[in-house]
């Protein structure tokens, strides 16, 4: 079985291609989604993340507005909001991986957009693809999205990798620039590849 971490920074079309992969017979576990449901009614991060940071929760749940805000205001709550989520993401991808394993998957797509940013660890990877898109195009997804701003902008890209330090440090490189055809042919390519019998 191949596992691919799946990565890139705000705004390169992470999430349009961990579709892509979808469609073309991959297994793709989802971090943000993992973290969506921790942070739920009865997820496994929310008494913690009240007790670091209280008044975030409202009715049972992480109101991620509110948690964001509070970051906004006190940046040095990132370590601790880390410390309690990552293990918890770890665990459930471990599992996902190992289910995978267990149905005969031949793709695993692991789509984590903070891999670099958060010591990744090759261990049980196959290849890292970054998905990347001229500075232009990025900016231009990114501000068109509702409530973002020049400001929260700046924050989130501080808090990450450069685009051109993740894509020297990928094996694959998926460009989004050119629409998602292109894209989407990028990405047939590289499973052809990775499920040809001669890379067993």
């Amino acid at each position: 079985m191949k596992v691919l971490v799946l990565t890139g920074s705000i705004g390169m079309g992470k999430s349009t291609t961990a579709r892509l992969f979808e469609e073309a017979g991959a297994a793709v576990w989802d971090a943000d989604a993992a973290v969506h449901t921790l942070y739920q009614k009865g997820g496994a991060a929310v008494d913690a993340v009240e007790a670091a940071f209280p008044g975030v929760v409202v009715d049972g749940a992480v109101d991620r507005t509110r948690l964001s805000a509070r970051l906004q205001e006190t940046p040095e709550g990132f370590p601790a909001l880390e410390a309690i989520v990552h293990p918890l993401v770890r665990a459930d991808r471990e599992a996902f991986v190992a289910r995978a394993r267990e149905e005969g998957r031949t793709v695993v797509v692991l789509d984590i957009p903070l891999w670099f940013e958060t010591g990744a660890d090759r261990t049980g990877v196959t290849a890292v693809v970054v998905v990347s898109a001229p500075e232009a195009e990025q900016r231009r997804r990114v501000l068109s999205r509702p409530g973002m701003t020049e400001a929260r902008f700046r924050q989130i890209l501080s808090r990450q990798v450069p685009d051109a330090e993740k894509r020297v440090r990928a094996d694959v490189v998926i460009d989004t620039g050119r629409g998602i055809p292109h894209a989407r042919d990028q990405v047939a390519l590289l499973m052809d590849r990775l499920t040809s019998p001669s890379t067993d």
